[in-house]
């Protein structure tokens, strides 16, 4: 849990200076964070306005329980709550929302690395299993504001930023409001040379959003966006190639061909969007419809084949929502929404020869797919100091492919319930607890990997999650303190496995226990003030723990169980320290330590703790009014430490290492009118 601060403008006010109210919009309707029964982390403008702006990794990274990595630039992975086994690259087992608009397809795919990292406004991570409202998952959901807010003005920002192996990064955001119609224009782009031979990196993306309430109650917003990506992927190293040359791409070997001789890398073209309308049915009822589509063409040049696939999306999501009478002298308040939400993908995959970063002679060619819907239901309610919440859904999910003929797989109905329940101590503590259940089937890439066979015998995921928490939060938002501690018991867990050749498959892996605690933590060690030499003085950080092992695995004879799951940290913990001096200057510090990381099931290779420090400071010139001129330099991995912000999992002969680079710089210039 993060405590948003309003903007830096506000720290003109003196020490009665108050944090606004944390609101969290992700359950169907705006509610006060501290009377939320669920584990919720936040990242407001503020906390990524004080990263280095052209990665979302250090920002995330921030809040307990959710890990993001990132291999070479561009190249994104991430989990909540969970390990990266089902993620060699991309995102799996977490649900991504864009607003209202599904980023996750109908076969488990988000492509999150689409999105300029300054078209986003905020997010909010619901951690752990939580289908009763959003489907399928059993990591958790993210939603990530995208649109302004409806009290924004008139606003121009133009950025340019560059840094280190050839950075360069240039956005320009228009947003204007003329009564109640509301317009945003964003475009980006970014280049990067990368740390690593063939790691380049390139992206063109641009963004329109609208919002128009057309009579009162009654407001339509629509959201698109498309992006031009293109990045490469040196691949994975031997300890002994790591330690002879980091920089160096995945070299040839007798029998296969290299990173770079085969222009090994990713290329994804997408143009997603969706409208919604929102409209309240007088006091009590509102309904809100959304309906969305995307269309990517992807291509993948690898060492071993060259594939390529069209992936059509489109679905609809609606709810209505019953309050219960706000004029009535009840204590008791309830909120009851039910709805439904329905996807299709329809992917077309063919799998080639890869001649040099060319397309050769065809090897496979399949279509998939795939649909899934579900309907859910929630209802809320406060009495006195109590809230409770029961929520649920019923989820369907099947694929066809047409592989020897049409073939479908129809996987049984399963109901994802959630409980909890919370209990306010006092004005500034309260306690909650939480008995929900996760269901996550396998993945389009899952079930159709670079091994080109599709698997019909993977099963989805399952599980319960148990869990307890504190939150902290005085009135005067002066500081913020969030314990969460969960126990959740995996079955069928899905896991990478790669063959001899290289190309990967994915396998049940019998269960695993994930048993865990988070800490989230936030302190206005001096509250913003106009006078002195400091200004104000924050602090923020989060501890995790992640008792994650096997259970009941046993491949290839051998017997995994009571191994740490692959790929987690046991040990991870953030701080950050951000301090305003006169004249709008502030510097901004932050320190992260991860544990050592087990790179296979039998756990006989580790990845080696690292701890990294970063800085930024950033000086605001007012001018004219209200515009301002924002010069910014930083510097990450201050310590020059050796280490892979993302592995190779159970990597054939060894090859787990993606070394990260060492010290670099940046520095920028924005302009705001």
């Amino acid at each position: 849990m993060v405590v948003c601060l309003a903007g830096p403008v506000a720290a003109q006010q003196d020490t009665a200076y108050r944090l606004r109210e944390v609101v969290v919009k992700s359950y169907l309707s705006a509610e006060p964070l501290q009377r939320i029964p669920t584990t919720v982390s936040m990242l407001g403008e503020r906390q990524l306005e004080l990263q280095q702006g052209v990665s979302l990794v250090p920002a995330f990274n921030m809040l307990a329980g959710v890990r993001m990595e990132e291999r070479s630039p561009g190249s994104y992975r991430l989990s909540v709550r969970g390990s990266l086994l089902r993620s060699p690259f991309g995102i799996r087992n977490v649900k991504i929302y864009l607003d209202e608009i599904p980023l996750t397809d109908a076969g488990g795919n988000a492509y999150l690395n689409l999105l300029d990292p300054m078209a986003m406004r905020g997010a909010e991570i619901l951690k752990g299993p939580d289908g009763s409202l959003f489907g399928a998952n059993s990591g958790g959901v993210i939603r990530l504001d995208m649109l302004p807010a409806a009290a924004d003005s008139q606003r121009l920002r133009a950025q340019v930023q560059g840094g280190s192996y050839g950075l360069l990064h240039a956005a320009a955001g228009y947003q204007q409001r003329w009564g109640k119609y509301g317009l945003q224009l964003f475009q980006g782009f970014q280049q990067a040379d990368g740390y690593r031979e063939n790691s380049a990196m390139k992206r063109w993306y641009s963004q329109l959003g609208q919002q128009w309430e057309y009579r009162p109650g009654f407001i339509w917003k629509m959201l698109a966006l498309y992006a031009d990506l293109d990045y490469r992927t040196p691949g994975g190293l031997t300890l002994a190639q790591l330690e002879n040359n980091p920089r160096a791409a995945r070299p040839a070997t007798n029998t296969l061909s290299g990173a770079t001789g085969q222009q090994a890398g990713i290329r994804n073209r997408t143009a997603q969007g969706g409208m919604t309308h929102e409209a309240r049915l007088g006091a009590r009822w509102q309904h809100v419809l959304t309906v969305f589509g995307a269309s990517t063409h992807f291509e993948n040049p690898f060492i071993t084949n060259y594939e390529a696939r069209d992936e059509n999306t489109f679905g609809f999501r609606t709810y209505v929502s019953f309050t219960g009478n706000p004029r009535s002298a009840s204590p008791l308040s309830w909120r009851w929404q039910t709805g439904a939400e329905w996807q299709q993908t329809q992917t077309d995959i063919a799998n080639y020869g890869n001649r040099g970063g060319r397309r050769d002679t065809l090897q496979a060619a399949d279509k998939l797919k795939t649909g899934q819907y579900f309907f859910f239901t929630r209802f809320h309610a406060q009495l006195h100091q109590w809230t409770f919440e029961a929520a649920g859904s019923v989820n369907y999910y099947q694929y066809s492919y047409n592989t020897n003929g049409y073939t479908k797989k129809k996987f049984t109905p399963q109901l994802m319930p959630r409980i909890s329940l919370s209990y306010l101590f006092s004005e500034q503590l309260t306690g909650r607890i939480t008995l929900s259940r996760g269901y996550s089937p396998p993945a389009t890439a899952e079930v159709r990997a670079s091994d080109n066979v599709i698997n019909t015998a993977l099963q989805p995921e399952t599980g319960w999650n148990y869990e307890a928490g504190l939150r902290v939060l005085p009135r005067n938002r002066r500081y913020s303190l969030d314990l969460a501690i969960f126990h959740y018991r995996m079955q069928d867990a899905i896991v990478r496995k790669v063959h001899d050749n290289g190309n990967e498959f994915f396998t049940n892996a019998g269960g695993v226990n994930q048993t865990g605690a988070e800490l989230e933590g936030a302190l206005w060690l001096m509250q913003p003030r106009l006078r002195g030499w400091l200004r104000g003085m924050e602090w923020r950080g989060s501890f995790t723990w992640s008792n994650f092992h096997f259970r009941d695995y046993i491949s290839g004879g051998k017997d995994f169980s009571g191994n740490r799951l692959t790929g987690v940290p046991q040990q991870v913990v953030v701080t950050g320290l951000a301090v305003d001096f006169p004249e709008q200057l502030q510097v901004y510090v932050a320190y992260n330590y991860t544990g050592n990381i087990p790179l296979n099931d039998a756990g006989s290779v580790y990845a080696s703790a690292y701890h990294l420090l970063q800085c930024k400071a950033a000086w605001r010139i007012p001018f004219s009014g209200k515009n301002n001129i924002r010069l910014t330099a930083g510097a990450e991995n201050l310590l020059n430490q050796r280490y892979s912000l993302g592995n190779d999992l159970n990597a054939i002969g060894g090859r787990y290492y993606n070394p990260a680079a060492g010290r670099t710089w940046y520095g920028g210039v924005m302009v705001s009118l």
